[in-house]
C-alpha cells in the first residue's frame, strides 16, 4: 500500500507544478498586456499634455499686450502678469507623462518658449493616424521628435 500512496502523492506534486507553471504563464501574458497597455495611455497622455502647452502658448502669444510674443518662462502661462488682472493659460505644468519628469523646452533665436517635447529616445508605438496638428510625427522613431511647437514656422513639414 505504500508504493501507491508514493505514486499518488507524486501524481499530486506534480499536477502542483503543473498548475503553477499555468499560472506563471498567464501572469507573464497578463503583464506584457498590462504594459502594452500603459505604454499606449502614456503616449495618449503625451499627445494631451503637448496639446495643453500649444494651446496655452498660442493664447500667450495671441493675447499679447502690443507685440506678440512667447513667454521666456513656463511659469508665465500659469500667471500672465502682463495685464492688470493676471492671466491663466494653463493650470499647472504638466509632467511628461513618458519620462514622469519635466517636458525638455523647445525656444526660439530670441530664447522665448514656443514649444515642448518629450525627453524619451524611447521608439513611440504609435506609428500612425495622428491628428491633425501633429501628423508630422508619423513614422518619427523616439518620442523626443514629437516637437509640440506653437510657432508654426519651427514646425517640420508633414
Amino acid at each position: 500500500m505504500r508504493t501507491g500512496s508514493a505514486r499518488q502523492g507524486g501524481f499530486t506534486y506534480l499536477g502542483a507544478l503543473f498548475l503553477l507553471a499555468l499560472t506563471g504563464l498567464a501572469l507573464a501574458v497578463t503583464g506584457d498586456a498590462w504594459s502594452v497597455a500603459s505604454r499606449r495611455a502614456r503616449e495618449r497622455e503625451l499627445l494631451w499634455a503637448g496639446n495643453q502647452y500649444v494651446r496655452a502658448l498660442t493664447a500667450y502669444r495671441d493675447q499679447s499686450p502690443g507685440a506678440r510674443q512667447f513667454p521666456m518662462q513656463m511659469e508665465e502661462l500659469l500667471e500672465d502678469r502682463r495685464f492688470p488682472q493676471p492671466r491663466h493659460h494653463l493650470r499647472q505644468l504638466h509632467a511628461d507623462p513618458v519620462t514622469r519628469g519635466p517636458f525638455v523646452v523647445i525656444r526660439n533665436a530670441q530664447g522665448r518658449i514656443v514649444g515642448v517635447r518629450s525627453g524619451s529616445e524611447q521608439a513611440p508605438m504609435k506609428q500612425a493616424g495622428f491628428p491633425a496638428p501633429w501628423e508630422h510625427f508619423q513614422g518619427r522613431p523616439r518620442h523626443a521628435d514629437w516637437n509640440f511647437v506653437a510657432d508654426e514656422s519651427m514646425r517640420p513639414p508633414a
